[in-house]
C-alpha cells in the first residue's frame, strides 16, 4: 500500500531545514505578493494537506501563503523521545515555530489562520505570546473555551497501553476527520492523511507524547481568557463549520461573546470540524473578505 501512495499529498510542498529539524512546508504565491503573507497552522492528528485548496485560491487572490506540518506530524521530521532534545511540550513547539518563521523570512505582521486540537491550540497560544507579529487572526473550528469538549481520541491517548495501541492505528487520522464531518473522505484524500502513520511509527508516538504533555482544559481556558475583551485587540474571525461533531456551535458563540467588538463570527453551513477540507470555497470567501475589509 505504501508504494501506491508514498508520493501523494505533497502539493506545493518542500523540505526546509530549521535548526536541527526538517519541516515540510507548503508555499503558494511569492514574497512580493501584494496583499501580504498568510501562515496556516493545522491541528492534530491532521497535517497541512488540509489547507491545499484554500492556500492555492488565496494565493490566486494575491496573498503569499505558508502551511507547515508541525514537527512530529505529516511529512515533517519526527523527533524521537530519548534521542532528540525535543520533548513535545507547548514551549518547544513555540520555539521551533519561531525558528521556522525566521528561516522562511516571514515579515511581520502577518495574517494567521489556525484550526484544530492540540498543536492547533499551540498556534493560538503562540499568537497570544506574539500579538505584535499578528495583523489579523482567523480561527477555524478549534477548542476556544473551558467548556470545549475533548474528543474520545485524545482521552484514549492519555490512558496507559490503550494510548500506545491507539497511536499506532494507521487509519486513526482519516477516521478522526470523517467522524467530525458530515462527509466521508474520498479514497485519494484518505490515503494522504493515512500515509504518515503508515510510513513509520513516528507520527503516532509524536501524537501520543504531545497528548500526554498537554493539559487540554488549561490550554482552552487560557485561550478563552487571552482573547477576551481587554486582553486582545487585533481583529479575529471565527469561521465555524456548524456540522462539527466534536465542538458545538455554542463554543464559537461563547468565545465571540467574550470580545464582541473584536471577534467576528461566521457560520459555514455544510462544513464540519475541518471546514478547509469540507468546503474550502466558503472558507476562502470568508478569509478574503476578512483580511481585505474587516477592521
Amino acid at each position: 500500500m505504501i508504494s501506491r501512495i508514498e508520493n501523494k499529498g505533497r502539493e506545493y510542498g518542500s523540505y526546509i531545514k530549521s535548526g536541527e529539524y526538517r519541516w515540510f512546508v507548503r508555499e503558494t504565491g511569492s514574497a512580493d505578493s501584494r496583499l501580504g503573507t498568510i501562515v496556516f497552522l493545522h491541528g492534530a492528528p491532521s497535517h497541512s494537506y488540509s489547507y491545499r485548496n484554500v492556500m492555492s485560491q488565496m494565493s490566486d487572490a494575491g496573498f503569499h501563503c505558508f502551511a507547515p506540518d508541525w514537527l512530529g506530524f505529516g511529512f515533517s521530521d519526527k523527533p524521537e523521545k530519548g534521542y532528540d532534545d525535543f520533548d513535545f511540550t507547548e514551549n518547544e513547539f513555540h520555539e521551533e515555530l519561531d525558528k521556522l518563521l525566521d528561516v522562511l523570512e516571514v515579515k511581520y505582521p502577518f495574517f494567521l489562520v489556525v484550526q484544530g486540537f492540540l498543536v492547533g491550540s499551540y498556534g493560538l497560544t503562540w499568537a497570544l505570546k506574539n500579538p505584535s507579529r499578528i495583523s489579523k487572526l482567523a480561527i477555524l473550528n478549534s477548542p476556544l473555551t473551558a467548556s470545549s469538549p475533548l474528543p474520545g481520541l485524545f482521552q484514549q491517548l492519555r490512558i496507559p497501553l490503550l494510548g500506545e495501541f491507539t497511536a499506532q492505528n494507521a487509519i486513526m487520522a482519516e477516521r478522526f476527520i470523517e467522524a467530525g464531518s458530515p462527509y466521508v473522505l474520498k479514497l485519494d484524500k484518505a490515503d494522504v492523511y493515512r500515509l504518515p502513520y503508515l510510513a513509520s511509527s513516528g507520527p503516532g508516538f509524536a501524537l501520543l507524547e504531545a497528548a500526554r504533555k498537554v493539559n487540554f482544559k488549561d490550554i482552552s481556558s487560557r485561550i478563552g481568557a487571552g482573547f477576551s475583551s481587554g486582553s486582545w485587540d487585533k481583529p479575529v474571525l471565527v469561521a465555524w463549520g456548524i456540522s462539527d461533531k466534536y465542538l458545538p456551535q455554542s463554543v464559537a458563540e461563547e468565545f465571540q461573546k467574550g470580545n464582541p467588538n473584536v471577534v467576528k463570527l461566521q457560520m459555514i453551513e455544510g462544513a464540519g470540524h475541518m471546514p478547509q477540507e469540507d468546503w474550502p470555497e466558503k472558507v476562502v470567501d470568508g478569509l478574503r473578505y476578512f483580511f481585505l475589509n474587516y477592521t
